[in-house]
């Protein structure tokens, strides 16, 4: 009976004969829309709404698998109360999870298409386990949630600052600009406008000024990018390693001679998601868990994001490989191919550390874990004894990588940790 009554823990034959557990199906669910996020080459900001809005829609659908569970979305910014199950009404929370999932989706990504043959298999495979009412009882469920869902997303400010003029950045000294080696305009520079989920404003917690302008060899603005430059020259192997394995940057530009093309790889959201695939799966983790972890974790992502990108664009500051160019190498490149948007505070830094404060909530702290969230990608993987000692190092990787300051990535993750303990303090996650 655990395909009819979708109890957490429960197995669904869904693969091939094989019994297939709720969680898994959850996984599945979230590495497809990884692979789509990956394929319509979306910025990371926006790759973070795309898991946000569709981790929450599985939640909610899913959560009534065990009534300890409260909604999420009950104590976020703007969602309208969820639909309920009808009372006495047999229904399949994984089904109506994966519908709901997949509705959000659809309306939040480009190629729809690359999800179909996936769903139709899904769904094929519920309907061959469930009596038709059973079935068609969770899909409609799920898909009210979904709608629910998506009417917040049309009023986030994301769909009313498309089409905005491009960033191109400021001559001002000491200001952001364009950077090589494609001199791409300002990603997303009106994200710090979006509404947040769970932290009252983009401006809840802001960071410190950095160093201001100062031509001066000896002052703080000057040192800190000599810093970066002779780090780039004495890097180490492991720094090097490091640098690499966190880069995530979805969209990077090769150049060979006069041939000029494009890696696609995991956005920094989609690290951390699969970070969080990785703990569930390790502590074997039922549906509801999986799902609740997915939700806050997402969440941690967004809002961080949207903190994060106010200060990049308030405070608009220049880029290492800016100044270096002009004052000390005018042939240096940073290890890493700076992304095209102000460089304080570091996003990675930021997101990391709100993601890893709320997955030590949910796992513990002391969580040792093999991180092959980008095996497939970039054919590495690491070890960690910690989500916070894994941010830690997301963290210096950018520092490694030659796009940021030492200054702007622990600033970025003070900002992190503050909007991940913020959203863990405020939810109550259970009855």
């Amino acid at each position: 009976m655990c395909v009819i009554a979708a109890l957490a823990g429960c197995k669904s034959k869904l693969g091939d004969g094989k019994k297939v557990s709720d969680a898994d199906i959850l996984h599945q669910n979230e590495d497809q829309l990884t692979q789509v996020i990956i394929y319509d080459v979306f910025t990371p900001p926006v790759a973070s709404r795309i898991y946000g809005y569709a981790s929450l829609a599985s939640y909610e659908a899913m959560r009534y698998a065990d009534p300890k569970y409260n909604s999420i979305t009950a104590q976020l910014r703007g969602f309208a109360k969820m639909p309920e199950p009808q009372k006495g009404k047999t229904y399949n929370y994984t089904l109506a999870a994966s519908k709901a999932f997949f509705t959000v989706a659809h309306k939040v990504i480009f190629s729809v298409d690359s999800l179909k043959k996936y769903e139709d298999k899904l769904f094929g495979r519920f309907q061959d386990n469930l009596h038709d009412s059973v079935y068609a009882r969770s899909v409609a469920f799920g898909e009210a949630i979904g709608k629910i869902i998506l009417k917040r997303a049309a009023f986030d400010n994301y769909p009313q600052t498309r089409g905005k003029p491009r960033f191109l950045g400021s001559h001002d000294p000491g200001k952001w600009q364009p950077t090589p080696p494609d001199y791409l305009d300002g990603v997303e520079f009106c994200w710090g406008t979006m509404k947040t989920f769970a932290v009252d404003s983009s401006s809840q917690f802001p960071t410190p000024p950095p160093p201001a302008f100062n031509e001066d060899k000896n002052s703080q603005y000057y040192k800190q990018n000599v810093e970066v430059y002779n780090l780039s020259k004495n890097i180490t192997k492991e720094q090097v390693t490091i640098a690499k394995f966190w880069d995530d940057n979805p969209f990077v530009i090769q150049h060979t001679g006069h041939i000029m093309f494009a890696n696609k790889k995991i956005t920094p959201g989609g690290h951390w998601i699969g970070i969080t695939t990785i703990a569930c799966r390790q502590t074997k983790a039922n549906a509801v868990k999986t799902a609740q972890a997915y939700a806050l974790t997402a969440i941690a992502l967004y809002d961080a994001f949207i903190c994060g990108w106010q200060d990049k664009y308030t405070i608009n500051y220049i880029r290492p490989v800016t100044v270096i160019n002009d004052k000390i190498d005018h042939n240096w490149l940073p290890l890493l191919q700076t992304p095209p948007f102000p460089e304080y505070p570091s996003g990675h830094s930021d997101i990391s550390a709100a993601s890893s404060t709320i997955l030590t909530h949910i796992f513990g702290d002391n969580f040792a874990f093999q991180d092959t969230s980008d095996l497939r990608y970039i054919g590495m993987q690491r070890h960690f004894d910690s989500f916070i000692k894994a941010s830690d190092e997301t963290s210096v990787s950018r520092f490694y990588g030659g796009i940021h300051y030492l200054n702007s990535v622990n600033q970025g993750a003070v900002q992190g940790h503050k909007v991940g303990e913020y959203i863990w303090q405020k939810l109550k996650l259970t009855k």
